[in-house]
């Protein structure tokens, strides 16, 4: 009989929250927040859309060259909500069907950046860092909201940032992405350090709060769910994409 950690991702529905929660404990044990190494060719934001009305996920990656940005490639897959909805659970809902999007890649990413925590979490395990572990993959989370810690409001200018720290322990930044806009939450997922990660967030911010992988990503996966885009793995040009 297989114990709780080793669930596979395809069966993430059928746990209870204290399975889930031992599952993170466990992941948190493999988690590795070294420096970078190597060069940075691609990078992939991640993300999910949802129908109100319904249990479908759409979920997709996009691959965008580093350090222009321009997307080169995404993969697409429609799945089915398995887990419930609860704060600070996020990966055990989100991963199984991005996960499928990722295995449909054939040449990985460089860095997956997530809608989402990485350590910016309690458990500091939030959705960058889980994936990351149980692929073992280099992810960072660039969340729209704090899950954990505190921070002093960063200065209004675009760049400007704070530390968030969680009992003494610095978990994250306050990125102001955009003059006078709310900050933006960006953390390691897995296999980069805290400056890794700021410093990639900096390179990705263009013209909008969000950074281009997840902005590009969030755009991605709901002209999927509109229809506008097809599942699967597809190689773009520039006039496919336009």
């Amino acid at each position: 009989m297989r114990s709780i950690i080793e669930t596979p991702e395809s069966n993430y529905g059928q746990l209870t929250i204290a399975e889930a929660t031992q599952i993170q404990e466990s992941l948190r044990e493999q988690l590795v927040l070294t420096p970078m190494e190597g060069e940075i060719k691609t990078i992939a934001g991640a993300d999910i859309s949802l129908d109100l009305n319904s249990e479908i996920v759409y979920a997709g990656i996009v691959i965008l060259s580093f350090p222009d940005l321009t997307p080169i490639a995404y993969s697409l897959v429609q799945g089915i909500n398995i887990f419930p909805y609860v704060p600070g659970y996020l990966a055990f809902r989100e991963i199984p069907s991005i996960l499928k999007a990722f295995e449909q890649i054939p040449v990985k990413p460089d860095v997956v950046m997530f809608d989402g925590n990485g350590i910016l979490h309690k458990k500091r395990m939030g959705i960058a860092s889980h994936f990351g572990v149980v692929t073992d993959s280099v992810t960072m989370g660039c969340a729209k909201r704090k899950l954990a810690g505190i921070y002093a409001d960063p200065a209004e200018s675009k760049g400007e940032y704070a530390l968030v720290t969680d009992k003494g322990e610095t978990i994250g930044f306050a990125l102001r992405s955009k003059n006078n806009v709310k900050p933006i939450f960006i953390s390691p997922g897995h296999k980069m350090s805290l400056k890794d990660s700021m410093d990639i967030a900096l390179r990705c911010i263009g013209k909008h709060r969000l950074p281009e992988p997840t902005r590009r990503a969030h755009e991605f996966v709901n002209r999927f769910r509109t229809g506008e885009l097809t599942e699967g793995y597809h190689e773009i040009s520039e006039l496919s994409l336009f």
